[in-house]
């Protein structure tokens, strides 16, 4: 029976569940955040690449992204149609990436520009596989979890709580562990380590939301602490995070099923399931292309962050006070959105939280003209606009998912979601390809970890603009395809009331 078959009440997610999830946040918050924030720096910065160069690096990285994303969403798609359950790929997706992300901030700058690009194109590929493998299934969970369209806001509201708290605790975090050597080099590769090991934390706790369909596991929750009712979808217990031998098995069975052979015609058939979840779901285009390009937008403004920092306001560690200027206010936002998504819509509430940030981000323009302290204000307006634009749209997700499973039938989740981790990775890595670009037209001097330089005048207008005028002509763009967006409350409660 479909999840989203009528109920006359539908069950209230328990807090345990929401909060073991919401705490995945932890994870997808500095994975997305770190790297937008200081990969570009460190690759033009510290390892002396090319403007341009370092944008191809990223770029390529997170492309490749797109190309593993849909197959990931298909192999969860099939692990929950054979087994249950998609936790499997999302533990070797957490096991793996501390590593891997600690060695993409390893890189000795004596190799030079060329190969360190090259380390950093490797190291960054893999790293962000890693995370796919925990990301796509993590997105797919909520539509599973419960059939109630405010149920679902309850429960994205409080992961964007967490992840406005990652994104606080990274972007300000990571560039001060980097400061706490006077070795450069060092300091990057403390932050890579600590930032890793926090990520794949986060990432762990989360996965004990996704029910087990190992044979024996209903014996097991029991016993373990972890009910799982499918009819309620609200599940029980306090499972840690640690890894035990059915833990262990799992994620060997993972690793066996990154090996099996594609089912039902390979890679080009989960191609073909996600652009079939596209072509039949008008509301997942309209809100795919609105999330698509709110990513570019902003991952345009995290690239430019630091550059903002250093060369606007004169001091790399301004940098952390960006960040609390603009998570601090979204801490006490998230949940006001959920209030007045409640109210209005979610679909307008969106709407309201896009418009604010694009009028707060264009009023940034001004430093370039007046460099001072008042940034933080519109930085803190766009950081209560930035908790809806996050919360909202994946509130809307599962949505839109159950909308489709009552026309086309269950087990596509995992089509959904690889479309949209794909999406979302793209509109990220054109936001540093984007500032790359603007970078390089505008003649940006790049540099090794200690060399001092000076930048012309047209590189420092290039910074500002990328930070303000850009992102908010992308969210105006965005408002055209929220527009097409046509679900509502009443198209959700019609199925489930």
């Amino acid at each position: 029976m479909s999840i989203d078959a009528p109920t006359s009440s539908p069950a209230r997610l328990k807090s345990g569940v929401i909060g073991r999830y919401a705490i995945g946040s932890l994870g997808t918050g500095g994975f997305a955040t770190l790297p937008g924030l200081v990969l570009t720096y460190y690759l033009t910065d510290s390892l002396g690449v090319a403007a341009l160069a370092a944008g191809a690096v990223i770029t390529v990285a997170k492309v490749w992204d797109v190309v593993i994303d849909p197959v990931i969403g298909a192999l969860t798609d099939r692990d929950l149609a054979r087994h249950g359950s998609r936790r499997r790929l999302m533990l070797v997706g957490a096991l793996s990436l501390p590593v891997l992300f600690a060695l993409t901030f390893a890189v000795p700058p004596a190799l030079g520009p060329v190969v360190g690009a090259l380390w950093v194109l490797l190291a960054f590929t893999l790293t962000a596989t890693a995370f796919s493998l925990f990301q796509v299934p993590y997105i797919a969970l909520p539509a599973e979890l419960t059939p109630s369209y405010d149920e679902r806001t309850r429960l994205l509201t409080w992961r964007v709580v967490v992840l406005t708290l990652a994104i606080l605790l990274f972007g300000a975090g990571g560039p001060a562990l980097r400061r706490t050597t006077d070795d450069p080099v060092l300091g990057y590769l403390v932050m890579g380590v600590v930032a890793g090991v926090v990520i794949a934390i986060g990432m762990l706790i989360a996965t004990t939301v996704a029910k087990r369909g190992r044979a024996g596991d209903a014996a097991r929750s029991g016993r373990d602490g972890l009910a799982f009712d499918p009819s309620t979808s609200s599940g029980t217990g306090s499972e840690g995070p640690g890894i035990r031998g059915e833990d262990e098995a799992e994620v060997r069975d993972g690793l066996e099923a990154l090996a099996e052979p594609a089912p039902r015609g390979g890679i080009r058939e989960h191609f073909s399931a996600g652009i079939r979840a596209l072509r039949r779901s008008a509301p997942f285009r309209a809100l795919l292309g609105t999330f698509v390009l709110q990513a570019l937008a902003t991952g345009l403004m995290l690239a430019g962050a630091q550059y903002v920092a250093t060369w606007v306001l004169h001091s790399e560690a301004a940098v952390e006070l960006l960040f609390v200027a603009l998570i601090a206010p979204a801490l006490f936002a998230a949940p006001a959105w959920g209030v007045i998504a409640r109210r209005l819509g979610k679909e307008r509430a969106f709407a309201i939280a896009s418009s604010v940030f694009a009028i707060a981000a264009v009023s940034i323009v001004g430093v370039l003209w007046a460099p001072g302290e008042w940034i933080y204000v519109p930085v803190g307006l766009a950081g209560i606009a930035y908790a809806g634009m996050q919360s909202l749209p994946m509130a809307m997700l599962p949505d839109v998912i159950s909308h489709d499973e009552r026309t086309n039938g269950p087990g596509q989740a995992g089509s959904f979601s690889g479309v949209w981790t794909a999406g979302e990775t793209v509109g990220f890595a054109l936001g540093a390809t984007a500032l790359a670009l603007i970078l390089a037209v505008t003649g940006y001097v790049s540099s090794t970890a200690g060399q001092l330089v000076e930048q012309p005048d047209a590189a420092i207008a290039g910074i500002v603009v990328s930070f303000s005028v850009a992102p908010a002509a992308l969210i105006v763009l965005s408002l055209v395809t929220l527009a097409r967006y046509r679900l509502r409350r009443a198209d959700i409660d019609a199925a489930t009331g």
